[in-house]
């Protein structure tokens, strides 16, 4: 998302004193740094405090986050001792990379013969280019014995003598046999220079693809490791005992000391933290996340209530770096209106950006004032030299102002009286006047031709991500966050439609996310193969991971995928740092629940009828019966919601079996059940989808499809648990 500053609405109320824990979290943009402090009861925001983002400052990006930490901590009116989770996300990785601000990596080789060989083709990443066009900056060395005493150190220090700043330690197939990576790193940490060890990074084969992550990741490393020691000094001096944690790329995070192995998890971390806030505030089960700023809108999914993934590419290259799956458009709130001839010769609007006010260096006109507007006139200009002359803009009494997306929402009347990007709706439709006079329609025609040529490539991005993560469009929302939110969401959800709404305190999801986040680690294997003990195993290395990190055991919850043509096994655990329980007062009753299923499932609430409860969930269902002549071609389907406390639709199914069981009583039964519903074809048998709700976790095995392999990470959910605990099982047939 940009990060340049959007026009400011009136300042938020300031909160009462919490007298209570708090998590604090704290994104890092381009431009401002933004901190938001949460109820840790009631996850509700207390307080928000902005600063510029200190880039001159001595201590760098760390002074604007210890700045607004005090101005936040003094706002809400709590001290260091009340804070139970501090989080920040940075744009710093990022940056580095698309700037081309990256230290010089030593590559060290290792291997004989055809491994000299192919290590030796790594040379070529000194040819990679950065987003800046600038190219990495590489220092190669082979290594043909490391086993052998100084051997490894003398490769370090001859790659330290040619500039070097950090290095790699790349072998072939390192992922089975550490050994020589590891005796490099152990040479570069005794000799001082950071170091990344390409099995370190990822357990996947592929050695230009695994060497390519690391030397990246190494390229970041010297710059992030000075900022985390310099934000965990100035954490320390604040009295916060709270383990300060880092945002994610996948929209978790994780603790410092994970991040000063592997600071390109940093990367592309700035979308991740606006889609955890619509994950975790919003409770979104489906649908797309859309954060809009003044130049671009970032676009993500969520698919029955988890963040979509993907290996990200970076340097115009796919690394092994598993981020958000998210698109940008060059289409934000300050995006400049465009004009030109259109079919039959007439002025139209031809386009919407990519150029913003703040490239033209104008203000809003929707947040002029009215008297500024007078006399207004269109005129076209280039914002910058070389661009196209054909951006609209205003010139008035009061001087040029910028024609907007922001400045046609308002005139439409989509942005809420509340909304960040709210301006005077006369004022709006003032300075759309003269381009309504220009199309020979009125300012609603002109706001609406603007509003659609804007979200024409919003809409197909959108379409495309729906299609690309099967999303149910039936329950699919359209969640909208950022400053200019209101700009692009609700128009978009008209068009499509598709239910659409804006993210409560949009301006500031980014930290909200961030503060929300609960702590994550995937864990990514190729095993030929695979038996039960193998993916048991993958399982229960993400799990300790974010253990170590201070996960609470009680609520870590696990979802693994098992690709048998891909002989891939992955894993993906989170958790938080406490256990995050709301006031069971405010849960929602059967009814509440039932009407909410009800409204998903777009069927009368009499039709609705629960099939299981637990503490924490309840599951409801509606039985579709076939009609007329199909009742001979079509079986009878039960659609499923699972719906938790907060009245929330968690899971959604259009045909499922639902199942209640003990603890005790799983083994055995999910067994019978699991056999009963494998589906064969010519591809072999298909285990069910199947979830599990046990205690607080909703267990998602859907991406399983080994009947056994399904059946045995089963067996490791119920294994702790007392014998006669109530356990609900939804699976879906494969077919």
């Amino acid at each position: 998302m940009t990060t340049e500053p959007h026009p400011p609405s009136r300042p938020a109320e300031p909160a009462e004193p919490s007298g209570a824990t708090v998590r604090i979290g704290i994104d890092v943009g381009g431009t401002f740094t933004d901190a938001v402090a949460v109820s840790a009861d009631t996850f509700e925001l207390l307080g928000q405090a902005k600063v510029p983002t200190s880039h001159d400052h001595a201590d760098g990006v760390a002074h604007g986050i210890m700045a607004a930490l005090d101005r936040l901590l003094t706002d809400i009116g709590v001290g260091a001792d009340d804070v139970a989770f501090l989080a920040h996300g940075t744009t710093q990785a990022t940056n580095a990379l698309l700037e081309g601000d990256v230290a010089t990596v030593g590559i060290v080789g290792i291997g004989t013969g055809y491994d000299a060989f192919a290590t030796g083709r790594l040379r070529s990443l000194g040819r990679l280019r950065l987003d800046s066009g600038r190219p990495l900056p590489i220092r190669y060395t082979g290594l043909k014995h490391p086993e052998r005493p100084g051997e490894a150190r003398a490769a370090v220090d001859k790659l330290c003598a040619e500039g070097a700043e950090v290095l790699v330690a790349v072998e072939p197939f390192s992922v089975d046999s550490p050994e020589g990576e590891d005796a490099v790193a152990a040479a570069a940490e005794e000799a001082g220079v950071p170091v990344t060890a390409t099995h370190e990074i990822t357990r996947l084969y592929g050695l230009a693809k695994r060497a390519r992550t690391a030397v990246l990741n190494a390229g970041v490393m010297p710059r992030m490791l000075e900022t985390a020691d310099l934000v965990e000094r100035s954490i320390t001096k604040t009295g916060v005992g709270a383990p300060l944690m880092v945002m994610r790329c996948d929209g978790g995070v994780m603790s410092l000391a994970e991040m000063r192995s592997r600071p390109l998890l940093t990367v592309l971390s700035g979308p991740a933290a606006g889609v955890a806030g619509a994950l975790m505030s919003e409770k979104v089960s489906e649908g797309v996340f859309l954060e809009t700023g003044g130049t671009s809108t970032d676009i993500s999914v969520i698919r029955r209530g988890r963040v979509q993934i993907r290996h990200a590419r970076l340097g115009g290259k796919e690394t092994y770096l598993s981020a958000l799956d998210v698109r940008t458009v060059g289409i934000g709130g300050g995006s400049l209106v465009r004009l030109g001839a259109v079919r039959g010769g007439s002025t139209g609007v031809t386009d919407v950006g990519p150029r913003s006010a703040h490239i033209a260096g104008l203000p809003y006109a929707c947040f002029a004032a009215a008297d500024d507007l007078r006399d207004a006139e269109l005129v076209r200009i280039s914002p910058r030299e070389g661009d196209p002359a054909d951006y609209a803009v205003i010139e008035a009494v009061g001087g040029r102002f910028a024609l907007t997306l922001t400045c046609a929402a308002n005139a439409a009347g989509l942005v809420g009286e509340d909304d960040y990007a709210r301006a005077d709706p006369a004022t709006a439709r003032a300075a759309l006047e003269p381009l309504a006079r220009l199309l020979g329609t009125d300012v609603d025609g002109a706001a609406r031709a603007v509003l659609q040529k804007a979200t024409d490539r919003i809409e197909s991005t959108v379409a495309g991500l729906i299609d690309d993560h099967g999303l149910d469009r039936d329950v699919s929302t359209l969640v909208g966050g950022g400053g200019g939110a209101a700009t692009v969401t609700p128009y978009l959800g008209t068009r499509m439609g598709l239910a659409a709404r804006i993210a409560a305190h949009s301006e500031v999801i980014s930290p909200l996310g961030v503060a929300l986040a609960l702590v994550r680690e995937s864990v990514e294997r190729i095993i030929p193969g695979a038996g039960h003990a193998d993916v048991l195993a993958v399982r229960t290395e993400a799990e300790q991971a974010v253990l170590r990190q201070g996960a609470d055991p009680a609520a870590v919850e696990v979802d693994v995928t098992v690709d048998p043509q891909r002989n891939l096994v992955s894993a993906v655990a989170s958790g938080a740092t406490e256990l995050r329980t709301k006031d069971r007062a405010r849960a929602v009753g059967p009814e509440d629940a039932r009407l909410t299923a009800a409204a998903s499932l777009g069927a009368p609430p009499g039709e609705v009828r629960e099939l299981a409860a637990t503490a924490q969930y309840r599951v409801l269902g509606h039985t579709r019966k076939p009609t007329g002549l199909m009742r001979r071609f079509t079986r009878e389907r039960t659609q499923v919601r699972v719906v938790d406390t907060e009245g929330v639709v968690r899971l959604h199914s259009a045909d499922a079996h639902v199942d209640t069981m003990t603890a005790g009583e799983a083994e055995a039964r999910l067994k019978e059940l699991v056999e009963e519903r494998t589906s064969y074809g010519d591809g072999g048998s298909r285990a069910p989808a199947v979830w599990l709700l046990l205690g607080p976790k909703l267990v998602d095995l859907s991406g399983v499809l080994d009947a056994g392999h399904l059946l045995a990470l089963a067996a490791t959910e119920t294994g702790g648990r007392l014998p006669g605990e109530d356990l609900v099982a939804i699976m879906e047939e494969r077919r």
